[in-house]
């Protein structure tokens, strides 16, 4: 699956804060000597990914007393952020992949160049989810915001929100 940031465009609409990429966040955050992102991050990452190369960190969301776990792959720079998902034909049940940014923006994502359905997850600056895009559909270009400011976005397969009972105020930790 492709994710693109939507990135300040002055030239697009006016005054927008982006323009549409393919599904991924609007600002990169800096990531400490072992790629994990530096503002977040308290876990050692479990290696990279065998298809996408990225560093796989784990990951945790908590919804009242039940802790769900997930290896995310860490889209942190530019490139890796706008090629996110792309082309992807399959993720494990428990698997994802996480935008974090720079600094808390609004973001939106599209679908552009994804094949499989994702749920996508806005994570508030307090970690908490702020909405959830779900079931988001291949290769479907309508742009998917969050509902404010986020910190990081989080890509899970299509549905497994829901399966899971993972809703928005849910915490995020990575």
């Amino acid at each position: 699956m492709k994710t693109t940031t939507l990135t300040r465009a002055g030239a697009l609409l006016g005054a927008a804060l982006f323009t549409l990429g393919a599904c991924s966040p609007a600002g990169v955050e800096q990531a400490d000597a072992r790629g994990r992102p530096s503002a977040s991050a308290s876990a050692a990452p479990l290696g990279l990914h065998p298809v996408s190369g990225l560093v796989v960190v784990p990951l945790t969301i908590t919804h009242g007393a039940k802790v769900h776990h997930f290896k995310v792959e860490v889209a942190r720079t530019g490139p890796e952020q706008e090629k996110g998902l792309m082309f992807r034909t399959a993720m494990g049940a428990d698997e994802g992949m996480i935008f974090p940014m720079e600094r808390p923006n609004p973001a939106s994502f599209w679908m552009k160049n994804t094949v499989i359905s994702l749920d996508l997850l806005f994570i508030g600056p307090d970690g908490r989810i702020l909405n959830i895009a779900a079931n988001a559909i291949p290769y479907d270009e309508t742009p998917l915001n969050s509902k404010g400011p986020v910190k990081a976005v989080l890509e899970l397969n299509g549905g497994r929100a829901k399966a899971l009972g993972i809703v928005p105020g849910d915490k995020v930790s990575w």
